[in-house]
């Protein structure tokens, strides 16, 4: 018998819960159960909770219920504090650790697995993806970002009609989604585009230069053309000092957002237009009327094969998605070392897809799922 304790760490996702149910639910009955509480704040300062019927109870019923049940965060450990952490795990006599997490928690696995070989105890560790933003190496995607995808493809849609509709009154308006040096979730506000007047007219991506000038030309043409223009830009862009636009600080991180806002000033400044910036905000990882069947089929699929991973002694990896290479799409789980997801860094848009936005959305498609309705062509008015 096991003694694992898992954890939740970074920002939730609407899916990672059931991350954490099909690992949990793999495991309770043969196995002592651990959960680490916060994250790694809770790994540090010793929050555990041990896993009773009553807990596990709880925690399988939160299985579609977006943030963590187990509370995330982010957190960095220090070199002391990894140390500590090692320490902990051996005074709870815990010989597994999991974690749910993106980049920076298979960063800290990593750190955490070379510590306790350098104390000469005996860990298993485990990562299991997720993230919204899509930018975790060695997968083809993470739980989190199909369903995250779905929402701005759908608000996009949605606001792009609302917009024709107030083209009298409002003719700008600017969305920012989340992402913070990486364009997926941008890139995906396009998916639902079926006729010209349809939004977004112009995307903004982190991996592209933005210059000024031509977003406004993108703005003028849009409003030429169609009346509106609604334009989606990443809250990691660089505007106009070459810099990232940060709302704050928080623990020496960096927190974006705004970029939405300076262009809309930009815009009242250029052109005698009404225009509104919106921040799509925590609703694109917490939504979870817009959960994709595909994702919250994967994110189980992730905890389960993790958890048969782990009773077989795999060690020092992460729970990675692959693409069959069939016409019909199909995932394949295989096991990418820690040491190899923090070497590839963050994943950003490939140059293929940065090129080509039918392909990008021909990738995306599956995951966001085939079930939401197509909008009949606006009618145009005379």
């Amino acid at each position: 018998m096991k003694q694992i304790a898992i954890g939740q760490a970074g920002g939730p996702t609407a899916v990672i819960n059931a991350t954490l149910a099909g690992f949990v639910r793999a495991l309770y009955q043969d196995h002592s159960l651990t959960f680490i509480m916060n994250g790694f704040e809770g790994l540090a300062n010793k929050m555990f909770r041990q896993a009773d019927a009553q807990v596990i109870d709880n925690v399988l019923t939160h299985e579609k219920i977006p943030g963590a049940a187990l509370g995330a965060g982010r957190y960095a450990l220090s070199e002391e504090g990894i140390a500590e952490s090692v320490r902990t795990l051996r005074d709870f006599q815990v010989d597994t650790l999991v974690f749910i997490g993106g980049n920076g928690t298979m960063e800290a696995l990593d750190k955490i697995k070379d510590e306790s070989d350098r104390q000469r105890y005996p860990l298993q560790i485990l990562g299991l993806p997720k993230t919204v933003d899509n930018d975790l190496g060695g997968t083809d995607h993470s739980p989190g970002f199909g369903s995250a995808a779905r929402y701005v493809a759908q608000v996009t849609r949605d606001m792009g009609r609302d917009l024709l509709t107030m083209n009298n009154f409002e003719q700008v308006r600017i969305i920012e989604t989340m992402g913070r040096n990486a364009g997926w979730l941008s890139a995906a506000s396009g998916l639902l585009k079926e006729y010209d007047h349809d939004s977004p007219h112009f995307i903004v991506l982190p991996e592209k230069s933005l210059e000024p000038e031509l977003l406004m030309h993108h703005i003028r043409r849009a409003i030429k053309d169609y009346g509106v223009a609604l334009i989606v830009v990443s809250e990691g862009v660089c505007w106009e000092t070459g810099n990232q636009v940060a709302k704050d600080r928080v623990n020496g991180r960096s927190v974006l957002g705004g970029i939405s806002k300076e262009i809309e000033h930009a815009v009242k400044e250029k052109m005698d237009v009404m225009v509104r910036s919106e921040l799509l905000g925590m609703n694109q990882r917490s939504c979870s009327v817009s959960v994709s069947p595909t994702d919250f089929k994967e994110a189980v699929q992730v905890g389960q094969v993790g958890a048969c991973w782990l009773i077989n002694d795999v060690s020092d990896v992460m729970v990675s998605l692959q693409r069959s290479k069939s016409s019909s799409y199909g995932i394949k789980f295989i096991p990418v070392s820690l040491k190899t997801i923090v070497q590839n860094g963050e994943r950003k848009l490939p140059k293929a897809f940065l090129d080509d936005q039918e392909a990008y959305h021909e990738w995306l498609r599956p995951l966001v799922g085939y079930d939401l309705a197509s909008y009949p062509p606006p009618l145009q008015r005379r």
